[in-house]
């Protein structure tokens, strides 16, 4: 018997009740007191029997830091040693007979710790080896006495009372792994739910600062274009009349002229921010764009020393974009790629761009990953990237991500900052079909 179930653990599956996390527990504390109950009760001189229970207090106490340390071997051994405690037990508390001993209900302390530890089929196994131990000492007692029916009988509604323990505890412990599994379950979905609906507010919270300035910038760029036209044309008439007789002004008027140019250039941005964008939404291979983009990027920066890690999933779907608008969603993210690696310069940098498609939650479509090896996004910065006018660059606007982002909405997609240990990692999502807001 005991041959047999020393082979059973490797193919039954059984499963183990998570009770033991701390060293001791509060039902150590209820198995200590019942132990110290049994060693005041006669025979209470029996050194055997008080060593036997000291031995059983302390292993029960030490059983919690057992099942931590050795999580699958611990458990066999529990029950086992406490089986031969038990089995110990009754030898030295039998009168006549050690069958006959009135502490023959130990065994239920091995039993119920089976039930705790394994499975349904598990605790059958280890409640008949422990029935086994019990009657084992009908051996001894039929060669000295004879027995008769009724304690047989006797015998046989001790056992099944063990059976009957057994598998009531077990049911209470299986049925209580499952419900902390549902709701850790739920607790995850909650979780989960939180998250998405904190995304959303934030989505609401940045469409609305988008279009309270997206007004504002429309009003005033328009304002400035014109006296900025008025600006240039003067100063390239003087630059024109200057340029022989006194050429420290022509320099300066053409400094003027320059500094139009740049200040005509942020106007325009300031446009593309705040008009309404016209998409002439088409079926197109998002890889293809993708690549036109790093082409155009790495036409900027000739010098720079950026590997670029492509890996494009197979099988993906068109997604219905505006080809030029969507090129430039990309070209911004791989230019600030660039820049944070110090792509002017002979640094070395990492640009990974993954594509993949995406349908688990929301409409079917693909996500297009770009990350890189720069310094990444402080945390402190992470919920206000996207906002209009913020920058962390020197020479910035403020506009580049923002623009980006107004794109996204107006296909129907996204764009978010994920964590990423090397540096920054945004995510785009694009659906496969128009989602016009």
């Amino acid at each position: 018997m005991e041959h047999d179930l020393d082979h059973k653990p490797a193919g039954q599956g059984w499963e183990i009740f998570d009770r033991k996390r701390a060293a001791v527990d509060w039902i150590d504390v209820v198995w200590l007191v019942f132990i110290v109950g049994l060693a005041v009760l006669p025979p209470l001189h029996e050194i055997h029997k008080q060593l036997i229970l000291f031995v059983f207090a302390v292993f029960q106490f030490f059983e919690g830091s057992l099942i931590a340390r050795y999580p699958r071997g611990g458990r066999y051994t529990a029950v086992i040693i406490k089986i031969a405690l038990a089995t110990i037990l009754l030898a030295h508390t039998g009168d006549e007979s050690s069958i006959n001993s009135s502490y023959w209900p130990i065994y239920y302390v091995p039993v119920v710790t089976a039930a705790i530890y394994f499975g349904p089929l598990a605790t059958l196994l280890w409640t008949a080896l422990a029935s086994a131990a019990y009657c084992s000492y009908l051996i001894p007692a039929s060669a000295e006495f004879t027995i008769n029916a009724e304690s047989y009988e006797l015998l046989g509604i001790r056992v099944l009372f063990f059976f009957l323990a057994a598998m009531l505890v077990n049911r209470f412990v299986v049925e209580n792994r499952r419900q902390v599994k549902r709701y850790q379950e739920l607790s995850a979905t909650l979780e989960q739910t939180n998250e998405q609906l904190r995304r959303a507010e934030a989505d609401a919270r940045r469409s609305e600062r988008l279009a309270a300035l997206g007004q504002m910038s429309a009003g005033l760029a328009h304002e400035i274009r014109n006296p900025l036209g008025v600006i240039k044309g003067s100063a390239e008439m003087l630059s024109q009349k200057l340029s022989g007789d006194q050429p420290l002004a022509a320099e300066l008027a053409g400094y003027i002229s320059s500094e139009v140019d740049r200040l005509n250039a942020l106007v325009a941005r300031f446009l593309d921010f705040a008009r309404p964008l016209q998409i002439e939404a088409r079926p197109h291979r998002i890889h293809e764009i993708v690549d036109r983009a790093i082409e155009s990027v790495e036409h900027q920066f000739p010098r720079a020393s950026v590997r670029v890690e492509r890996d494009y999933a197979g099988d993906l779907p068109d997604v219905m974009v505006d080809e030029q608008l969507c090129e430039r969603v990309f070209i911004n993210l791989i230019q600030n790629a660039f820049q944070a690696m110090d792509g002017n310069h002979p640094a070395t940098g990492t640009l990974r761009i993954a594509i993949s498609g995406e349908d688990a939650s929301g409409p079917t479509g693909v996500s297009v990953v770009v990350e890189d090896t720069g310094p990444g996004v402080a945390p402190e910065l992470r919920e206000q990237i996207f906002n209009p006018f913020f920058t962390s660059k020197k020479d910035g606007v403020g506009l580049g991500l923002a623009i980006v982002a107004k794109i996204l909405d107006e296909h129907g997609g996204s764009i978010r900052l994920e964590h990423s240990p090397t540096g920054a990692r945004f995510r785009v999502f694009l659906p496969s079909e128009p989602q016009r807001k």
